[in-house]
């Protein structure tokens, strides 16, 4: 089962080589991760999306939890959340085509960053699924490269005071 986890991290050299050691050294996968300072600079937020079973999953957060610079550790899969992930697609735009990338890019909520006499740079960002969705229907148009953030995450706000 995929388990997206939420570390908190001392925001200092050599810290999220400890926590990617830890992942390499017990064989376990890291399916995506992304990280980045909090609004305190001294803290970072890395997301990480890994593959496994309960008991897996609990072992890897009590290890993340014995790191030393490691603050808080939260298995998104224990709150409600909400989730995201970016991707930069550059695809065939020449004449022919134009329209259609447009149209698809409109649908999905996109948008272009870049354009050149035969080719769109766009953005698009959504669920896991949405990412795939737009992948796989401008595939068939050109998908020249493409270059896709990890997996973010953060816990949903109490609806009640």
């Amino acid at each position: 089962m995929k388990h997206t986890i939420s570390v908190l991290l001392q925001n200092k050299p050599g810290v999220l080589s400890r926590v990617t050691g830890l992942f390499s050294g017990r064989g376990f996968n890291i399916e995506s991760l992304a990280v980045n300072q909090t609004i305190d600079p001294d803290v970072s937020c890395l997301t990480l999306v890994t593959v496994g079973a309960d008991a897996i999953i609990e072992q890897i957060t009590k290890q993340l939890h014995k790191l030393i610079d490691v603050i808080k550790v939260t298995d998104m899969a224990e709150t409600d959340y909400v989730e995201r992930e970016m991707v930069l697609i550059r695809v065939k735009a020449e004449a022919a085509t134009r329209a259609e990338v447009l149209r698809v890019i409109d649908i999905f909520r996109g948008k272009v960053v870049d354009v050149s006499p035969k080719s769109y740079a766009v953005e698009v960002t959504g669920t896991e699924d949405k990412i795939q969705a737009v992948i796989d229907i401008l595939k068939p148009i050109g998908i020249q490269e493409i270059v896709r953030t990890g997996t973010i995450a953060m816990t949903r706000a109490k609806k009640t005071v």
